[in-house]
């Protein structure tokens, strides 16, 4: 199967190495970039389709919203910890916590296009306890060249293992895409309670902004 990971914004704060560390399991280590560990809030659209690149239907297309944070194993290898993953399809959400083990939550989601400016919206609604919602709304602008891109804008977007673990089980699995075609974003308005949902203080400082219009993506079968 492959996944198609649509009109994406990714929007990271630096928090505090002792903040975020404490989210994370003790045999994975954050990872720091620019003296900071780093925290995405990361909405999109995600299509499955079949192996051949047809789509199922709108069952199958959806909104997601994503709390993620960046860590090394003590193999060296690096990856994404997921801290929430917010999905507007039930489904997904029931078979992607119990067969990946990941923290998924069914939630009522809408993304708005009007020009260049995209609006993501997002309100939990199951399991509960865990209300929470999330407003994000920026205008894209123009694209990066290749040469304008740097190893932080690498790090915080392009990553090639996803790990979780769950009743003493560890596992990983390895992802494939294309680089992200980024564009330049500014962040016009945000209301977000995913961060603070997921054990986080409420950041603060200007983040990094980036919107890419997407990839193709596959992720591998998980393993010890």
């Amino acid at each position: 199967m492959t996944q198609r990971w649509a009109e994406l914004t990714f929007v990271h704060w630096a928090f505090d190495p002792a903040v975020v560390s404490r989210l994370v399991p003790a045999h994975l280590r954050v990872e720091v970039l620019d003296g900071a560990p780093w925290v995405g809030l990361v909405p999109f659209r995600m299509r499955v389709a079949s192996a051949g690149g047809r789509g199922f239907g709108p069952v199958t297309t959806f909104c997601e919203t994503n709390v993620r944070t960046y860590v090394v194993d003590a193999a060296g290898r690096h990856g994404v910890w997921f801290l929430s993953l917010d999905a507007a399809r039930l489904g997904a959400v029931v078979v992607a916590r119990t067969r990946f083990r990941l923290p998924y939550f069914w939630s009522s989601m809408a993304l708005t296009r009007v020009g260049d400016e995209i609006t993501y919206r997002c309100r939990r609604r199951a399991p509960r306890p865990a209300a929470a919602e999330s407003r994000v709304r920026v205008r894209i602008g123009a694209p990066f060249a290749a040469a304008d891109l740097g190893p932080r804008e690498h790090s915080l977007t392009a990553r090639w293992r996803l790990f979780s673990a769950a009743g003493g089980r560890r596992r990983h699995a390895p992802v494939w895409h294309e680089p992200w075609p980024l564009h330049r974003a500014d962040l016009l308005d945000v209301d977000d309670h995913l961060l603070t949902a997921a054990g986080l203080p409420h950041p603060t400082g200007d983040p990094l902004v980036h919107y890419s219009p997407g990839v193709d993506v596959r992720i591998g079968a998980q393993r010890p």
